[in-house]
């Protein structure tokens, strides 16, 4: 019941940023903890980062703290992903997530705790 639509991804250059943003149909996204994930070329899909309902708390695989910030607007069913000094191994293509409805000061960081998958955006670093 809700689908999700990334959006952001591109060419930029290492030490670069970019923002993705996550659209989310469907009313349960709100009371539902969401996240991101990434897959590199010929790799698994990985962890990256993940906020709880209301934003109250934030989960970060370590590669990525201090430089990624995972944010939402609820008001606008849109999850972000700030990211900052942007580095080749950021390569991939990059997912965003909702689980079930869980209206609880949580986050999660395993494919299995989400439902709804948006279709990816790629997010390709030069140097």
């Amino acid at each position: 019941q809700v689908q999700l639509e990334e959006s952001g991804g591109g060419l930029v250059q290492a030490g670069g940023s970019l923002r993705l943003s996550c659209a989310a149909s469907g009313r349960t996204f709100s009371s539902s903890p969401m996240g991101w994930f990434r897959q590199a070329p010929g790799k698994e899909r990985v962890f990256v980062a993940s906020i709880s309902w209301n934003g109250g708390r934030t989960d970060y695989v370590d590669s990525v703290k201090g430089r990624f910030t995972i944010s939402r607007d609820n008001a606008e069913n849109t999850g972000y992903l700030q990211m900052n000094s942007l580095k080749a191994e950021d390569y991939a293509v990059y997912y965003c997530a909702a689980s079930r409805p869980w209206p609880r000061d949580i986050t999660l960081r395993r494919e299995s705790e989400y439902t709804y998958w948006g279709p990816g955006t790629q997010v390709t670093v030069s140097s």
